[in-house]
């Protein structure tokens, strides 16, 4: 399949470098040179600019980090919605159901069909192929992308309304994200009171509590003080963000997710928004006067 990749950041060089490997024909655009080489290096097609991508190719992918920017990338000039070839645009960011909608009508209007198709499970998911896949879209469009969606990752087909993709995706990051800010609460008081960090990673994987904050984010990245998960503390307060606005306009009440966004934007506040989703334990630690860190044995 011919296809067109736009975005080679940290989850978008693996999805990129998996489709070509899979051999698939990959035309690729990133803002960033040497992104782009990157995948060239493998037998990825370089061009100049999202049009040129839809001028190449009937299937355009993009993995962008903001709303505003798959808007701009997708319908603004020199953008996708300009191309000569391009029948489907399968969005793998994430956006939340307004944006996609908006982005669905506007694209229709050129007779392109926009497949939202968010993706989960991280840096490593992309690398390994593992991460969700959750699609949605006309059924026969999105069948016809299928095979090369696999490739990325496990394909879930939400539903044919446009955004229920997108919905999926916001409500499964704001669990992640609460896990990660409760489990950051939880080391500390623990630490704080003279526990073993380890040892209550240890019983709380044993036990009900556990989650993918304490079985990988916090023995691999927090104990160790690495703070790389790679993904930012900021992208995950735009999820949540997109979360809380959802759910409101669905008049669900949402306080515990409200709490979580508010320590995530105390996170980018005091350590800035490309800092690690997972320093939002620095700003508790910093107040309880304490680390979650490695014992030294």
């Amino acid at each position: 399949m011919d296809i067109g990749f736009i975005g080679l950041g940290n989850m978008g060089a693996h999805m990129a470098r998996r489709l070509v490997q899979a051999g698939h024909k990959v035309f690729i655009y990133d803002t960033r040179q040497e992104a782009i080489g990157n995948i060239a290096a493998l037998g990825g097609i370089a061009v100049r600019s999202p049009k040129e991508i839809a001028d190449s190719a009937e299937t355009v992918m993009v993995s962008l980090p903001t709303p505003d920017i798959v808007l701009k990338v997708a319908t603004g000039p020199d953008g996708v919605i300009e191309g000569k070839k391009v029948k489907r645009f399968v969005d793998l960011s994430t956006t939340g159901s307004v944006m996609a909608q908006r982005v669905f009508k506007l694209l229709a209007e050129k007779n392109i069909v926009q497949i939202d198709a968010p993706i989960s499970g991280g840096v490593r998911g992309a690398e390994k192929g593992t991460v969700a896949v959750m699609a949605s879209g006309p059924r026969a469009d999105v069948e016809a992308v299928k095979p090369a969606l696999e490739v990325i990752g496990k394909f879930f087909f939400i539903g044919e309304k446009s955004g229920a993709g997108q919905t999926m995706k916001l409500c499964n990051n704001v669990l992640s994200a609460a896990a990660t800010v409760a489990t950051s609460e939880s080391m500390v008081t623990g630490v704080k009171a003279g526990l073993d960090p380890r040892i209550m990673l240890d019983v709380i994987n044993a036990s009900s509590g556990r989650s993918t904050a304490t079985e990988q984010k916090f023995p691999e990245v927090v104990l160790p003080r690495k703070f790389n998960q790679g993904f930012t503390a900021g992208l995950m307060k735009k999820d949540v963000d997109l979360f809380l606005s959802e759910a409101k306009a669905l008049g669900v009440p949402v306080q515990t997710c409200e709490a979580v966004a508010a320590l995530l934007k105390l996170t980018c506040d005091e350590l800035g928004s490309d800092t690690d989703l997972t320093t939002v334990v620095i700003p508790i630690e910093k107040r309880a006067g304490v680390e979650v860190k490695s014992l030294k044995s």
